[in-house]
């Protein structure tokens, strides 16, 4: 069964609303009307109806995937719902031993990020989580390391910057940042407006609105010197959308060009790999053969595409668009030069 989030919402109200002492036997109006409140703003709303919370008594009392099998009853006396078992609460269901290794593996999950600061509070949060539900306090499986390995997190210079950046992103406050580029011998100072935090490769990367060239820009938190917030008026980029920044940017490197239709030919040794581990969202097969397959991408014409390009060598074909052509090629006769 899949859970809406409302209705977890609608469980935990009726839960709470059965257990209170002070106001007993609620009826399924009051019920609705509370949950109509919480969920929308209102208590006299059509977005939940005496059927919905119906269901939910049924789902509380019977659902074996839910695990409740809350006793409510209906009091003719007092017109009203409640528990039968006084020290019942939906709250002190005891999970499965799968329920736990699942809590387990998603903490340790995020434990192998614990070296940037900004998941400080996440480990806090399965802490406390664990401690809840009287699990063992180690949330870090001494067995984990020799069941599943990830690709270690680098400590890398910059992370220090990621949670005051996260925090003047939600909070809307504009910063000074101390940059300096890999190919400037000095740093400069930046004054911007923080938007969005985006990793590539192990490397954190921040976009901002800079007020000094009227458009985006992007950072390398490795290339961060100081971070100081400011007290001035943010400033909100209307056409600013985080979830189609980089829809089609093939790495971090952002142009102001239109997207190329890119096709790639590749051998067919290749294709298990690129079927399973697309090299872009975009990613599309055009066609097949027994020796060959050839890929479609709608991307930018950035560095991070022609690298990914020469990484396969005798592999793979450009066969549109002309540009990418020619640059590859160029490359490959440069570096079979060297030889």
């Amino acid at each position: 069964m899949s859970l809406h989030k409302h209705a977890l919402i609608r469980y935990r109200i009726i839960d709470s609303m059965l257990r209170n002492n002070y106001k007993p036997y609620p009826d399924i109006e009051e019920i609705r009307s509370k949950c109509e409140e919480s969920l929308f703003g209102s208590d006299w709303g059509d977005h939940i109806s005496i059927s919905t919370i119906e269901k939910d008594f049924r789902a509380m009392r019977t659902d074996a995937e839910l695990g409740f099998f809350a006793p409510i009853k209906f009091s003719r006396i007092h017109m009203g719902y409640y528990y039968t078992d006084p020290e019942y609460t939906i709250h002190a269901i005891p999970l499965k031993n799968e329920d736990i290794d699942a809590i387990k593996f998603a903490s340790n999950t995020l434990m192998n990020f614990r070296e940037s600061p900004i998941f400080d509070q996440f480990r806090f949060a399965i802490e406390k989580i664990f401690d809840r539900l009287n699990i063992s306090s180690d949330a870090q499986d001494e067995r984990i390391d020799q069941i599943v390995q990830f690709d270690s997190y680098p400590n890398y210079p910059g992370k220090e910057f990621l949670q005051d950046l996260y925090t003047s992103i939600k909070e809307y406050q504009q910063i000074e940042l101390v940059y300096k580029r890999f190919n400037s011998d000095k740093a400069n100072k930046r004054v911007v407006h923080p938007y969005l935090l985006k990793e590539y490769k192990h490397r954190w990367y921040l976009v901002a609105y800079v007020d000094a060239k009227k458009g985006l820009a992007t950072y390398a938190l490795d290339r961060i010197q100081s971070l100081n917030i400011l007290e001035d008026d943010f400033i909100i980029d209307s056409n600013f959308k985080p979830l189609q920044f980089f829809k089609y940017s093939f790495g971090i490197t952002q142009v102001e060009n239109d997207f190329f239709k890119v096709l790639l030919k590749f051998s067919s040794a290749q294709k298990g790999y690129l079927m399973t581990q697309p090299l872009h969202s975009s990613q599309k097969l055009i066609s097949e053969d027994k020796d060959s397959f050839t890929i479609g991408l709608e991307v930018y014409l950035t560095y991070e595409l022609i690298e990914t390009v020469l990484s396969y060598g005798e592999d793979v074909l450009v066969l549109q668009p002309e540009e990418l052509k020619k640059i590859i090629h160029k490359r490959l006769l440069k570096a079979v030069k060297q030889y």
